[in-house]
């Protein structure tokens, strides 16, 4: 595979050039099991010094993950959504907790509770809403019942999504779900990446927080194992600091 990587390189020159910190992450979704996959996941990660901070559905979570987390410190469980269900009503948008419902807070502690149990201190109390979809009403429940964070898709306007509350988003998914799966166009993707990096160095958006790589382990292909592989190379080869959000505890950005 043949990525034009020229572009970012220009730009991380810029941000090295003005010596401007750039924080990133790993957020990989729709663990419930180990599979084939997910050791390669957790050996990619391993082998970048990058952490992957993995969204787990409560509901179907198998008691193999906490062995697997624990054998692999590069494996960061966080909560996603309960069931991976979509609630949304016809020809809406797929969403989980995006609706209201009768359960949804119910179902919102058990996730937490449940993963717990599994996990124990491992556990990064970070609510991952499937789809990235989440509505107003429910990021107020998400602090009420223990969680510390809250984690969807491109840049956050605020710091807190709630009081007390972090938002800490990914920005980049190397997937082509609209096109039935797939890496999308690596020219597309290389060029979203800069305008992100162009709007955070601008202060257009919010520089602190990490620059988030979304992946999810089950559905990749060759091709989108190698492309996330040199892309997280490359930021890091570049000058981006790689981030551990359950090691920074109450100093997450």
């Amino acid at each position: 595979m043949s990525v034009d990587w020229a572009p970012l390189r220009t730009e991380l020159a810029h941000w090295r050039q003005a010596g401007i910190d750039l924080p990133i992450w790993w957020r990989d979704d729709d663990a419930t099991e180990v599979t084939p996959a997910l050791q390669e996941l957790a050996r990619l990660a391993t082998e970048l010094g990058l952490p992957v901070h993995l969204a787990v559905v409560p509901r179907d979570a198998e008691p193999s993950l906490t062995e697997v987390c624990t054998a692999h410190s590069a494996l960061i469980p966080m909560v996603h959504g309960w069931a991976h269900e979509n609630h949304a009503p016809f020809g809406q948008k797929k969403a989980e907790f995006n609706h209201f419902r009768p359960g949804q807070q119910r179902e919102i502690s058990d996730g937490l509770v449940r993963l717990e149990a599994l996990f124990g201190p491992q556990l990064l109390k970070i609510f991952v809403p499937p789809w990235n979809r989440i509505s107003d009403d429910i990021i107020i429940i998400l602090q009420q019942v223990g969680y510390l964070g809250l984690s969807t898709f491109t840049p956050r306007s605020a710091r807190y999504a709630a009081p007390g509350l972090i938002q800490i988003n990914t920005h980049i998914d190397p997937i082509n779900w609209r096109g039935g799966g797939g890496l999308r166009d690596t020219k597309a993707i290389v060029g979203e990446l800069v305008t992100l990096l162009e709007e955070r160095r601008s202060g257009a958006t919010d520089r602190e927080e990490p620059l988030g790589i979304l992946t999810h382990h089950l559905v990749h292909d060759d091709a989108i194992w190698e492309f996330t592989k040199a892309c997280i190379t490359e930021l890091l080869s570049g000058g981006a600091r790689g981030c551990n959000l359950r090691d920074m505890g109450g100093n997450l950005p």
